[in-house]
């Protein structure tokens, strides 16, 4: 997630929503995040079953089970991906790491964990030559784009650029940020909250479950843990996003929050009396299926999935 904060690169990453978790001799993933994730998913499994067996395949609900559980696993689990920048960028990146690691003090619990696994990468890049003390003269005194202070006390405004903020899960904004046209920045709460999936929002019982079990890895800032996000950029690319994003084959819970920041935008230009209300009030009718511009090859046939409704 620091990495592809930084604009300047192209990737292919293994997706997290579909990976099974498993625990291997030297992960540090913790049995209990194990247990809890198989846990869910044979719990998501079965309400997936009940509420829309007759239209998803198995492995389809298996899939979406996966993609719930892993809220309750640690955004600190590895994965893998092919990342590749300029030689100059890379050395900005690792002094970015140098100058965040040498900030970072010990009563920082997340930070510290942060820290030591960004100078375990500036050393493997050490390791294999790639590193020019010239290029990593950090004279500007950038820093990391990942985080952000007093995000909630920023101004949104929404015309042909836009700014907004919101909170969102650490599984979503890993989500956001692959769309580099637009500048995303997180912080972490004061006192932490958790995304609670749709699916099971309607039965207390199982949402009780679902927030006892993620107090039981809290020390572990899971990957449904809630930040502070800021998102701005224009608004052209804010349409394009939305092309991607308001669709059934999305994650709920980035289709979810781009529907509303597409109605607020709206709403706003709307009151204002904007000219770009126009542009942006035909994006407005459900998924991007039913958009004038977008054409799709492989229609869903989910009715719930169009009208922005569904609950997986």
């Amino acid at each position: 997630m620091v990495l592809n904060n930084e604009h300047e690169y192209t990737t292919s990453e293994k997706s997290a929503r579909y990976t099974p978790v498993v625990k291997n001799g030297d992960s540090f993933i913790t049995d209990e995040e194990v247990f809890l994730y198989q846990k869910w998913v044979d719990i998501f499994k079965y309400e997936i079953e009940e509420k829309y067996g007759s239209f998803f395949s198995n492995s389809k609900i298996e899939k979406l089970a996966q993609e719930n559980a892993r809220y309750m696993v640690t955004v600190f689990m590895p994965t893998q991906m092919i990342y590749t920048t300029s030689l100059r960028q890379i050395n900005y990146i690792a002094s970015f790491m140098n100058q965040y690691f040498n900030e970072t003090t010990v009563d920082d619990e997340f930070k510290m964990k942060l820290a030591f696994s960004m100078r375990e990468f500036v050393e493997c890049l050490h390791s294999v030559g790639v590193l020019n003390k010239d290029l990593m003269n950090n004279e500007k005194n950038r820093k990391i784009s990942l985080f952000g202070k007093d995000i909630i006390q920023r101004e949104e405004y929404f015309g042909d650029v836009y700014s907004t903020h919101y909170l969102a899960s650490f599984a979503e904004y890993a989500q956001a940020q692959r769309h580099r046209t637009i500048d995303y920045q997180l912080e972490l709460q004061e006192n932490p909250s958790y995304y609670l999936p749709p699916i099971i929002e309607d039965n207390s019982l199982l949402t009780k479950q679902w927030y006892d079990d993620m107090m039981r890895v809290s020390h572990v800032h899971p990957q449904g843990e809630m930040v502070m996000v800021s998102e701005c950029g224009k608004m052209d690319d804010f349409i394009l996003k939305c092309k991607e994003r308001l669709c059934s084959h999305a994650q709920l819970e980035i289709q979810n929050q781009e529907k509303n920041t597409l109605l607020k935008y709206r709403n706003e230009l709307m009151k204002k009396g904007s000219p770009l209300f126009s542009k942006i009030n035909v994006y407005n009718r459900g998924a991007r299926c039913t958009f004038p511009d977008y054409e799709c090859h492989q229609d869903c046939k989910f009715k719930e999935g169009k009208m922005l409704v569904r609950k997986i």
